[in-house]
């Protein structure tokens, strides 16, 4: 897309409206009919949409956050830096997704704690939307705001509705490496309510309100670059045939992988889910033996997470749920994502195979 992006790019550096420029309007309307939601606000990144949403909600000191233990720590730095509590749950090791079982619990103890319970980040982890009917039922039932993180599954589907319409709010990732990424930072913010979607913006932009000089209320500034949602506007036009191809590359992965189950445990995609196939990643106990056949073959591997939340530094002071996080603690310890992009050749996967399954 070389020469279409540059293209793009020129016509920014032409008209010269580098922030909040005619193609940011354009992008947050195309973003919005692309996955179905009524409104999509941009902003400056994925924890930023985090951040903003829960400023929106006006979480701050004494609420707690409920959150998988197993994710990046975008989804709790978000929360702590508003001076909200982080609180860890465990995760399901199908999906990897927050565990719904354990929520109910967190909730009473929280309460115990002496916090408000406020709200749930469902992170949808390489591409895999959560269990959205159940987080749905159980937000509702302890009146909590429901947020799909989903900077790593935008472009998945659960129950034939698109990610960015599951929950109140759903927030993702333009990082370059996501399945839709910029050629820098940048992210998105989508809902069904316009009020919600007028406050956004007016606290992506320092609070404005009439005028950039018109501050009604403590904002941040976060504004998606006009350049980068230029290149987002080219990118998205073949986003939905990437999607298929991502879709292939991970069916030939399986069928190249079912044959070793005793080696490798391969990702599971529940019936009414699909996914963006952010990332393939695989569990086994032998994945530093796999890492090193792999390295030696030139092949790139990463782990993601080495560490769960509540065992980093920063923050494992925060609660955990009553029930532990003995799913996150292992996954720690087997996940390894392998190559993943919709330009894979068969001739490449079949190597990538042969490194992990031949050590």
């Amino acid at each position: 897309m070389g020469d279409s992006i540059d293209t793009a790019m020129r016509r920014v550096v032409d008209h010269g409206h580098f922030i909040l420029g005619p193609e940011v309007g354009l992008l947050e309307q195309k973003l919005a009919q692309f996955c179905g939601a009524d409104h999509t606000v941009s902003c400056g990144n994925g924890t930023d949409a985090i951040s903003l949403v829960l400023m929106a909600e006006n979480i701050g000191p004494g609420d707690a956050v409920f959150m998988p233990a197993f994710t990046f720590v975008a989804t709790a730095e978000a929360a702590a830096q508003l001076g909200a509590t982080p609180y860890f749950i465990d995760v399901n090791a199908d999906d990897f997704a927050i565990n719904p079982d354990h929520i109910d619990g967190a909730v009473s103890d929280a309460r115990s704690r002496g916090l408000r319970p406020r709200a749930i980040i469902a992170v949808d982890l390489f591409g895999l939307p959560a269990d959205y009917a159940r987080l749905t039922a159980t937000a509702s039932h302890h009146g909590l705001v429901l947020v799909a993180d989903a900077a790593q599954s935008f472009g998945g589907r659960y129950q034939n509705h698109m990610v960015g319409s599951l929950a109140d709010y759903t927030t993702t990732s333009f990082f370059p490496s996501k399945p839709l990424g910029c050629y820098g930072d940048g992210g998105a913010i989508f809902t069904n309510a316009a009020p919600r979607a007028d406050l956004l913006r007016s606290l992506r932009f320092h609070g404005k309100g009439q005028d950039k000089y018109d501050n009604i209320r403590i904002g941040m500034n976060s504004r998606l670059d006009t350049i980068q949602a230029a290149i987002l506007l080219e990118k998205l036009t073949i986003f939905a045939d990437e999607l298929e191809l991502r879709e292939t590359v991970a069916a030939r992965y399986d069928a190249l992988l079912r044959p070793h189950a005793g080696k490798v445990i391969r990702p599971v995609v529940p019936a009414g889910r699909r996914s963006a196939w952010a990332l393939y990643t695989l569990r086994s106990p032998e994945r530093d033996a796999i890492r090193n056949a792999c390295q030696a073959a030139g092949i790139p591997t990463n782990v993601y997470y080495p560490i769960p939340l509540n065992r980093q530094t920063g923050y494992r002071n925060y609660p955990v749920s009553p029930a532990g996080v003995p799913v996150s603690e292992q996954l720690a310890m087997e996940v390894i994502s392998i190559p993943m992009h919709p330009y894979l050749t068969e001739e490449d996967q079949a190597r990538i195979v042969q490194a992990i399954v031949g050590h």
